[in-house]
């Protein structure tokens, strides 16, 4: 059985960091801070008066090239990078404190904010961790794209994206996601484009802080980052982080497999929401429970 912490965590100290947004190009200065248990990710909007926006399924708003946040006409957009961070490294509890309606785009991947986890420290709390275990197979289908996912005792993905690149094409990940596979296999893979794309893109308003220094792109003939990619599969690996930043709206950890088909962030979001509107497909369960079942589970 895979280990389960036990307690739920927080930030030791507090860290901060600016940058842009990537799609409002808008400047933004951003601080993690503790929070006590049971508070989840909580944002806050520091130039709106610390207007509050829990991180939580039910406050999604758009999701067509990102995920955003919006309460009471307040947004936070794009948190799928930080919130897959702080998922997959363990992080249960904290507030983040930004002055714009963007998180910052740093790099393009949840490597800089991996790194920010490292330097605040994480400490548990005495509250006990509540996990949500899926009991039932469950799934969201649309035309060429699929996403499910099934009963598992620790938390697995299977990503699959096809983009008609040569450098791309079709790539699949598989992997059980710990602080430490995560770190180093999924962290680091940036957000990408085309650029044939781009200035279609530009037209919508969008991607207007993007530049070579916090994404990935596929020019016809390669691609024109100096230093090219992070992985031959970075693609992947950075749909398999976005794919984490959504289910972590789901507001605990997660137990059960995922499998992900050319998803996007509307699919995600759509199985959180089938997920949470229906009791019968999960059970919420502390790792010492789960303990006890395995422990007088007779031997196979």
């Amino acid at each position: 059985m895979v280990h389960l912490p036990e307690y739920e965590t927080t930030t030791v100290r507090a860290v901060e960091c600016s940058g842009v947004g990537l799609h409002s190009g808008a400047p933004v200065r951003m601080r993690i801070l503790p929070a006590p248990a049971a508070t989840g990710i909580v944002f806050r909007r520091t130039d709106l008066n610390g207007f509050e926006v829990p991180a939580s399924w039910r406050y999604v708003q758009r999701v067509s090239y990102a995920t955003s946040l919006m309460r009471q006409g307040v947004l936070i957009s794009t948190t799928e990078h930080l919130l897959s961070t702080f998922y997959s490294m363990g992080l249960d509890n904290a507030y983040v404190e930004i002055d714009n309606l963007e998180v910052p785009i740093l790099d393009g991947s949840g490597q800089p904010f991996a790194e920010m986890l490292r330097e605040a420290g994480m400490r548990a709390t005495r509250r006990r961790r509540r996990y949500l275990r899926i009991v039932k197979p469950v799934s969201h289908e649309a035309p060429g794209k699929r996403i499910e996912i099934r009963p598992a005792d620790g938390f697995r993905l299977s990503c699959r994206v096809y983009f008609p690149h040569p450098l791309v094409g079709h790539q699949r990940l598989d992997m059980e996601v710990t602080p430490e596979s995560y770190a180093e296999e999924i962290a680091p893979a940036r957000t990408f484009g085309f650029e044939q794309e781009l200035d279609a893109m530009r037209n919508m308003g969008l991607i207007r802080g993007a530049t070579l220094d916090s994404a990935v792109c596929f020019g016809a003939n390669g691609v024109l980052n100096e230093g090219g990619l992070r992985f031959a599969d970075e693609p992947c690996r950075h749909k398999a982080l976005d794919l984490i930043g959504d289910l972590a709206l789901i507001g605990r950890p997660l137990l059960g497999e995922v499998v992900a088909e050319r998803a996007g962030h509307a699919m995600h979001v759509a199985l959180v929401a089938r997920i949470m509107s229906d009791a019968s497909l999960y059970e919420v369960v502390t790792a010492a429970e789960l303990a006890e079942r395995a422990a007088a589970a007779p031997a196979r």
